[in-house]
């Protein structure tokens, strides 16, 4: 009994952020920008707008493209970094905003691999036989956690998110075919913020030295990220005996544009093969792949029978890939 995908969606904050923009805020430009990560704009949430009232957006959609009553789903599984507090878990309140009554949740951080993690995680649920309907959403508020004085780390981010719905296929064919998952907390120095857990609670040092923002090594994530992209997109294929020519989509996480390109050319995948739209959005860390999928699918760009590669790499470090068969 496999899982598949019945329904995507997907919800982007109305307020654009710019390069120009950011010219003014920090010591950047547009062009430097644009040169190493792709990124022309990113949306940022108005005022009091949250990760759980995105989440929320995205599984009334969710309900609505599948035809599911909220009482129907199972799980709601929410990748995020961001969640409006520490407990109760973002998918507690998003439970209860959509009247899932019969519905259990919880967060899982994953950082820029949270959406594949989580994926896997509902997949296996399904395939349990005990499950019938699991919401799977990966959000990120990320301005909340931008120190928009530091310029290796402001511009990269966007807030917003997308999901799934995910349900038993009704043939063989279809669903969730295999993943990939890894972890090497060796690199856990080099992405991270460092306040706010049990090592650095919240205080008012931990606020003047700015350890509730996002921190990374640029250079060594780099280096890491277009390896361990490319490493592990190749060896599902491999794995599965499967020629770059017969994916019909390869979704990768957008967290920069160079990346995206060494790991689709490692691959061997042309430009129509690969979608990216890193440049309207940013990274949205675990929202990116979900956002992609509805986009993609709004665009015709994925059809029932498309086999799908999925691939990311984050903080922890984390890093993942998946291979899809798409079709109810």
């Amino acid at each position: 009994m496999k899982a598949t995908i019945t329904a995507t969606s997907r919800y982007l904050p109305k307020q654009i952020m710019t390069n120009y923009e950011l010219e003014k805020m920090v010591d950047t430009s547009d062009e430097w920008i644009q040169s190493r990560t792709g990124i022309v704009e990113r949306r940022v949430v108005s005022e009091g707008e949250t990760t759980s009232d995105m989440c929320t957006i995205i599984a009334e959609e969710l309900l609505k493209r599948s035809n599911t009553d909220p009482n129907e789903v199972d799980v709601i599984i929410i990748a995020t970094v961001t969640p409006d507090m520490p407990t109760p878990a973002t998918a507690s309140l998003v439970q209860n905003r959509i009247g899932a009554n019969n519905a259990w949740g919880f967060d899982l951080s994953g950082a820029c691999t949270g959406f594949i993690y989580a994926l896997d995680t509902g997949s296996r649920l399904i395939e349990s036989g005990k499950y019938k309907k699991v919401i799977v959403i990966g959000s990120d508020t990320m301005s909340s956690i931008l120190d928009y004085t530091d310029r290796n780390t402001c511009v990269l981010f966007g807030d917003g998110g997308g999901g799934v719905m995910l349900e038993r296929a009704k043939d063989s064919d279809s669903g969730v075919i295999d993943s990939i998952l890894r972890t090497d907390g060796s690199g856990s120095d080099y992405l991270k913020i460092p306040g706010g857990g049990s090592l650095h609670p919240a205080s008012y040092e931990t606020v003047d030295q700015h350890l509730h923002y996002i921190r990374q090594d640029g250079q060594v994530v780099f280096k890491y990220a277009i390896k361990g992209m490319a490493d592990i997109s190749e060896e599902i294929l491999k794995k599965n005996n499967i020629d770059s020519n017969s994916i019909s989509l390869y979704v990768p996480h957008q967290a920069n544009k160079r990346i995206i390109d060494g790991a689709a050319q490692r691959c061997g995948f042309k430009d129509d093969q690969v979608y990216i739209n890193i440049n309207k959005y940013g990274n949205t860390t675990a929202g990116t792949i979900p956002i992609c999928l509805d986009e993609a699918k709004e665009l015709g760009r994925i059809k029932d029978g498309d086999l799908i590669l999925l691939a990311a790499f984050g903080a922890g470090f984390t890093w993942g890939s998946m291979l899809v068969r798409w079709g109810k």
